[in-house]
């Protein structure tokens, strides 16, 4: 584990959208990054698409949590 410095907007909009989504700051920003990373990896998909492949994969692997 390691610490991320970014700035206090991004910081505000993480602890914005942690609230809406009932994630803690934390999750919010882990699942900014692996979509952001996703999307980077897999530029012909849309986020449906992403969100859809993820949760497949997750049913897939034995001992996976819902998270």
């Amino acid at each position: 584990m390691g610490i991320v410095k970014i700035s206090d907007e991004l910081h505000d909009e993480l602890r914005h959208a942690s609230a809406v989504m009932q994630r803690s700051i934390n999750a919010q920003a882990e699942f900014w990054l692996k979509i952001g990373r996703l999307a980077e990896l897999n530029q012909d998909k849309t986020f449906a698409e992403l969100i859809k492949d993820e949760l497949t994969r997750a049913k897939s692997t034995p001992g996976s949590s819902d998270e």
